[in-house]
Order: C-alpha cells, then sequence, then structure tokens
C-alpha cells in the first residue's frame, strides 16, 4: 500500500481533524452514497449518533457541527468558514436539513446524539449514520471510522489505524524506515529524492512541487491569521490569544544577542497556527489538525534562519516529513483517540525533525536518526485536553515539541547516523505504549489535566 504526501497534508478547518475533518467527510460520504444509490427522495429523517472519544469530546470538538455541514455535501478544504456556526445553529433551530445540499430532511432534537460512554468495535472515533423514509422504514445505515489526520474508514475496518489501500504501483515501494534507507542506499537517493520518484505515480514533478508549495502557502496563510487575531479562544475556558502579542513585542527588539532569540520565533508560529485552529479556523493538517503548528513553526524556521533557504528546500521538507508521517499512519496511529498524544504531537515532531534534518544537509542515516529522536522522547504522551478543547495543552505542546524537533534534527546531524534504537523500532515502541494506555489519556478528557484542571 502507499501513501501519497498529499493525503497526510490536507487543508481544512479546525479545531480537530479526528473529530471535526473526519465526521465532516463521513457524513458527507454518508449523503453521496444516498445520492449515488438513488434514494435521496425517498429520505424523510436522518439520525447521526457519535460514539467513544468523538462522544466523549465531540461537543468542545466542533463535531456536532461538523456533522451537518457534511451531511449537507459540505467539504472541509471549502466549507464556509464566515456562515459556519450560523447555518448549523439554523439547521438544530428548525429542525430541517439539506441532505447533500439538495433534499431537505428532518432532523429532531434526539437525532444528533453524542454517546459518552459508549463505543463500536473497529475504532475509538466510531459513527453511525441512519436514514428514514416517511413510514420511519431505514433505507440506509452506515459506520464510519475517523482513525486520525482527517482519515475515515467505513464498517468494513477492523481494529487499528485502518486507510483504504491505494495500490497504485510505485518506483520505489517501502513500508519501514529500515526499507526507505535501503532505497536509499541502493539508488543513491536522499529521503525527498525516493517520495519524490513515488509520488510521480499520481502527478507530474511540476504539480508535485506547486501542490507543496501550496501547502506551504496555506500554512504561513495560517500563521499570519494567528498573529492577526485577537481576543478570547472560543468554548468556556476563556483562553486568551496570545500570538499577537508575542508578535507585536518581538517586531519591537532591538538588540539581537539574545542567543535563544530563534526560540522565540518557534513558539510565536506554533502558537499562532494552533490557536487559528482552535476557533475553527482555516489550516493545514500535519499530520493532525492538534499537532497542525509544529511543522509550520520549523518551515518558517527553516526559511527564516538558514542561510540558503528556498522553495526547493521546503519542497524537500515537506516530502521527507510525508515519508515519515507514512511510517507512523502504516505501521502505528495518527490518533490522539487510539494511543494518545504521542501520535499526534510525537509523529509531528518526528516528521518536523526529518524533514528539518533532510534540508540543513543530513544524510538519509542522519534523517532516519533526527526522527526517532524527536518521537522517542515523546513516547508515553497522553491526550488529556482540558474541557474537550484543543487549547490547553494542545497549543504550548505544539510550540514545545517544534523547538523539539529542530533540536533533535541538529543533534543528529552532529553524528554519523548510527544511533542503537531505530526509528522502526521507536514507532512500534510508540504503538505499543498506546496500546497499553489507559483510556481515560486518550482524548476522552477524563484524566490527567483535564480532570485535575478546574474549567473556567
Amino acid at each position: 500500500m502507499a501513501l501519497s504526501v498529499f493525503d497526510l497534508y490536507s487543508i481544512g478547518i479546525g479545531p480537530s481533524s479526528s473529530h471535526t475533518v473526519g465526521p465532516m467527510r463521513a457524513a458527507r460520504l454518508f449523503a453521496e452514497g444516498l445520492a449515488e444509490a438513488g434514494d435521496l427522495d425517498a429520505v424523510a429523517r436522518v439520525r447521526a449518533e457519535l460514539f467513544g472519544s468523538l462522544g466523549a469530546t465531540g461537543h468542545g470538538h466542533g463535531s456536532e457541527k461538523a456533522v451537518l455541514h457534511g451531511l449537507e455535501g459540505a467539504e472541509p478544504a471549502t466549507v464556509d468558514i464566515a456562515t459556519y456556526d450560523e447555518r448549523a445553529d439554523a439547521v438544530r433551530a428548525t429542525g430541517r436539513l439539506r441532505l447533500a445540499g439538495r433534499h431537505d430532511v428532518d432532523l429532531g432534537d434526539d437525532d444528533l446524539v453524542l454517546h459518552r460512554r459508549r463505543s463500536l468495535p473497529g475504532h475509538p472515533n466510531g459513527m453511525r449514520f441512519t436514514a428514514y423514509d416517511a413510514t420511519g422504514s431505514v433505507v440506509r445505515e452506515r459506520i464510519f471510522y475517523s482513525v486520525g489526520g482527517g482519515f475515515v474508514v467505513d464498517e468494513r475496518a477492523v481494529g487499528a489505524d485502518r486507510v483504504v489501500a491505494d495500490e497504485t504501483p510505485v518506483r520505489h515501494p517501502f513500508a519501514t524506515a529500515g526499507e526507505l534507507l535501503a532505497a536509499c542506499a541502493e539508488h543513491d537517493l536522499r529521503i525527498s529524492d525516493v517520495m519524490l520518484v513515488n509520488e510521480t505515480s499520481w502527478r507530474t514533478e511540476a504539480e508535485i512541487r506547486s501542490g507543496l508549495l501550496g501547502i506551504w502557502s496555506a500554512m504561513a496563510d495560517c500563521v499570519s491569521a494567528g498573529c492577526a487575531h485577537e481576543g478570547i479562544l472560543p468554548g468556556g475556558l476563556k483562553v486568551p490569544r496570545r500570538a499577537p502579542g508575542l508578535h507585536a513585542r518581538l517586531l519591537e527588539r532591538t538588540d539581537g544577542a539574545d542567543p535563544l532569540g530563534a526560540m522565540d520565533w518557534v513558539n510565536l508560529w506554533a502558537i499562532a497556527v494552533n490557536e487559528e485552529n482552535a476557533s475553527g479556523g482555516r489550516m493545514v493538517t500535519a499530520p493532525t489538525n492538534g499537532a497542525a503548528g509544529i511543522l509550520p513553526a520549523v518551515l518558517h524556521y527553516y526559511t527564516r534562519f538558514v542561510p540558503g533557504a528556498d522553495d526547493d528546500g521546503i519542497v524537500r521538507f515537506l516530502l521527507t516529513a510525508g515519508a515519515i508521517g507514512a511510517l507512523f499512519k502504516q505501521n502505528a496511529s495518527i490518533s490522539g483517540a487510539e494511543v494518545g498524544c504521542q501520535g499526534e504531537v510525537g509523529s509531528a515532531c518526528s516528521m518536523a525533525a526529518g524533514g528539518f534534518a533532510e534540508v540543513i544537509g543530513a544524510t538519509p542515516p542522519q534523517v532516519e536518526n533526527a526522527a526517532e529522536i524527536g518521537i522517542e522522547h515523546n513516547l508515553g504522551l497522553t491526550c488529556d485536553p482540558v474541557g474537550g478543547l484543543v487549547q490547553i495543552p494542545c497549543i504550548e505542546r505544539n510550540a514545545i515539541a517544534a523547538v523539539k524537533a529542530i533540536n533533535a534534527a541538529r543533534l543528529a546531524v552532529a553524528g554519523t547516523g548510527a544511533h542503537t534504537v531505530s526509528l522502526d523500532r521507536a514507532i512500534k515502541t510508540m504503538r505499543d505504549t498506546g496500546r497499553d494506555m489507559h483510556t481515560k489519556y486518550k482524548e476522552t478528557s477524563r484524566g490527567g489535566l483535564a480532570v485535575n484542571v478546574i474549567e473556567c
């Protein structure tokens, strides 16, 4: 099975790839399925049920609104953010929904249900959609799972972080970091070269470059928006936005003598993205929304502080990070509901560390070492969002991980690439740790900081 970098980087909407983007996509798939089967006109009422982590924290993550928009045919990349809340509120107030964007049906007060303590067997993020005709008979019922990073699979998925297999042949197939390094050695290629060649199975080199620079542009736009938008983040915790104030203070600095001044910029860039995410803004899933500030922060550091940084470097960074992300996606999980925050922030830190190492001259073994350092020191990281919101500790956690990724890359480049713990072993350890982790620490808001911090 091959995974494209454009599967891992997608433009969407906050605050969560698994709890907002995934449910919207699943609901849209359900509505499209009715239309394709010719059953749309027979539907008089729809019902949506969210289970597991979606049920436990879906309200704070905006899952309900995402489902409503998805049932109406909206997509995360293009849904109108300006009227997003208004349209969802109108559906709930009137009890009428435009299924697939063209057929009005009923949606009663009890037809959008969050089951806080019930789960479906395939994955902690389960959804069941049911369509009824005017007599109350079932027209169609489907189960979907949001398995992290906005990926959605149907009821045929069993167990862990499954994705629909893409059987497209690629030039240099790899399922492990060991196989990736072997391909680099055999063909004398960098990791970004291997990924570029593989990506040409779907797109031309010009399309790949343009697409990745478009992803970078969307990341940069998100940072700019986060630096400009002031106020209080939504959701009830009354968390003030810090990015605008941090940005203003950094712009006022005239003394460049602070040897750690660059770290303040990295913190700013990560916080700006994740404050936009927390407010439901437009952003890039990389590889999830909860960890979306890490890659943009490190990329901004590259473009601002590394001499000779250019668009080619940005493309190589994203290709390399994508190769590492694919390893996590296929061999473990990027879902906080499945393995905790090590699967989100840990994976993103590893991706950013590898990507940055690539563009500062690392050899493939050094890149693999950087990625291993990035995940090794996030192993066991729990997902315990206070109030079920992607705010505390998520926003600061991205800033810390971005700095950690830069340090991991620099540490790896200072060595030879030889190290004791391989990236493959670290990924397996992350998967095993997630399996052993108590459910209350996996995006349910029933443990950790979520129960030890009083909501304001």
